[in-house]
């Protein structure tokens, strides 16, 4: 079977669908990934996976969205798929819409989470909800990443037969490792008796940064690894200034360590992972960190709630708060024997639940069992 995998951006493509596409390949599958040019492509390129990059962007910009649309469905006319499997909200709508032009025998969509449940204008979350309801009645193949996102697409009448599939990573990458501590903790210049306290995401605001910078400043025995970018298409203000700020307040405190291919070292070599965001979908940064072994302090939300057992696992905490933030951060900083406990916790949980292996064969069975052998077999 042929199969279009269709995201918005190389960041998605390269750190959420490339497993996908790698299972699918291993299935004997001829898969396509398809999103807008970018820097990170370079690693599907190298595993022989052929991209095409139409002009995809994270903009409600009708003019922009149009043009895309047209892209893709001359890209489906010429490549005729058995299937298109669609990721994330913008990107999902058009790739859906020009396979149902274009008569795709299948169409497939995961939804990484909805944008009628983020802040936004009310405009934007009514659109939003208008055009996840017309998408989904075009749906063959419906999943989602989280429990509550399936409850919502049932409730609200998106689709009738939601799938939650989750999210997952490989448990032989991301491990507890005492010799990648160590070496992180001397190349970095952190003492091994030093709390780290580490977060991993987009430098963009809904992440929790300014509420986790300034939690810090009252969490005095510990370090903040900061490691991330933003991206050129993210939207709103910069965190510059708030950075910049932190920088100043914390001083050695602070670590800003930008964008990193080494994420399962620096996870080893910390001692708490943090994600305080507004709002997620099934994030993969606490999945890397509980099968890390880390206790995490994360955001009572979609998403974070399903992966993080409150008081077993980590601490969840209001989203946009700092105090809770702090007292939690506090908490597990001055507690090494409750650190472990959490973290051991946390990493059986996730052994559990979210490996990838296991998650991938269900999502590849999901998409393949009872198709068409492909037209051209």
């Amino acid at each position: 079977m042929k199969i279009l995998e269709v995201t918005n951006i190389d960041f998605s493509l390269t750190h959420f669908l490339l497993p996908l596409m790698r299972a699918l390949r291993a299935g004997g599958h001829e898969v396509v990934g398809v999103c807008a040019d970018g820097p990170l492509l370079g690693e599907a390129r190298a595993e022989g996976f052929r991209i095409e990059t139409p002009p995809l962007a994270r903009s409600f910009s009708p003019i922009a969205q149009i043009r895309a649309l047209c892209a893709l469905i001359g890209l489906i006319r010429r490549e005729k798929p058995d299937m298109v499997h669609a990721h994330m909200p913008i990107s999902g709508f058009l790739a859906r819409v020009a396979a149902k032009l274009c008569g795709v025998p299948c169409i497939a969509y995961t939804c990484h989470g909805f944008l009628f449940n983020q802040p936004s204008s009310k405009a934007k979350r009514l659109l939003a909800r208008v055009l996840e309801w017309g998408c989904g009645s075009i749906t063959d193949i419906y999943l989602t990443v989280s429990h509550e996102e399936a409850a919502d697409a049932v409730r609200l009448h998106i689709h009738p037969h939601p799938i939650a599939i989750g999210n997952g990573r490989d448990s032989r990458i991301f491990r507890p490792d005492a010799q990648a501590r160590q070496h992180v903790r001397a190349a970095l210049g952190t003492a091994d008796q030093t709390v780290v306290i580490i977060v991993v995401s987009r430098l963009v605001r809904h992440k929790g940064y300014p509420e986790l910078l300034a939690a810090m400043r009252d969490v005095p025995a510990a370090e903040l690894w900061i490691v991330g970018e933003r991206l050129a298409s993210d939207h709103g203000a910069t965190l510059d200034e708030a950075l910049a700020q932190a920088g100043r307040a914390l001083g050695p405190r602070l670590k800003r360590l930008g964008y990193r291919t080494d994420i399962p070292a620096l996870l080893a070599a910390a001692d708490i992972f943090t994600l305080p965001s507004h709002f997620e979908g099934l994030p993969m940064s606490i999945i890397e960190a509980m099968l890390t072994g880390l206790p995490v302090v994360a955001t009572d939300i979609r998403g974070p709630r399903e992966q993080v057992v409150d008081g077993q696992t980590g601490l969840l905490v209001p989203p946009a708060c700092v105090e809770p933030l702090t007292q939690a951060l506090r908490q597990l900083a001055s507690q090494p024997a409750l650190r472990n406990a959490m973290g051991a916790a946390g990493r059986a949980r996730a052994l559990a639940l979210f490996e990838e292996r296991t998650v991938l064969d269900k999502t590849v069975h999901l998409l393949t069992a009872g198709q068409k052998p492909p037209a051209h077999a």
